[in-house]
């Protein structure tokens, strides 16, 4: 059997960690959610740089059909999933790498990209697109977490390992 190789949570409290600064932030969250936070098309290249990362088929699923709805091409979404960018606006690309540096990272990011981030975006919408980054980062765990649960018990049958 092949091992799972797709990033997961490490634990129980890396998990928690997550939940417990979403549901402190709950306001944010649907309000970003929402589209009234951040841009919605952008939320979703963000949220997409971020999965391709994190290579959850779940949120690939679900955030191509969401980006899609927001009036991205489909080409722009076959590069973001690729790891091009191209057809990326250029006031959003910063934040883009940003997501995609921040993902390679585990969800840290480095205090230089932090501050060119709110040099570039402002104090409010940088704090918006990191929020944005920790939802899609919980629902690619969450979502391959399970799927490594699944590749387990099934001997490698399930979970799309």
């Amino acid at each position: 059997m092949n091992s799972f190789r797709k990033r997961t949570y490490t634990g129980v409290q890396e998990f928690f960690g997550d939940l417990c600064f979403l549901l402190a932030r709950f306001k944010q969250v649907r309000k970003i959610m929402s589209g009234k936070g951040l841009d919605s098309a952008f939320r979703e290249r963000l949220m997409l740089a971020v999965t391709r990362v994190n290579d959850c088929r779940h949120c690939i699923r679900f955030h191509t059909k969401a980006a899609l709805d927001e009036g991205m091409a489909q080409e722009e979404i076959r590069q973001f999933l690729a790891g091009e960018y191209d057809h990326c606006p250029e006031t959003q690309m910063e934040a883009v790498l940003f997501a995609e540096r921040w993902a390679h990272a585990g969800g840290q990011a480095e205090a230089e990209d932090l501050k060119n981030l709110i040099s570039s975006y402002g104090a409010e919408t940088a704090q918006n697109i990191q929020i944005a980054l920790r939802i899609i980062r919980a629902g690619n765990l969450t979502g391959n977490s399970i799927d490594a649960l699944l590749f387990k018990i099934s001997l490698g049958r399930w979970g799309n390992g």
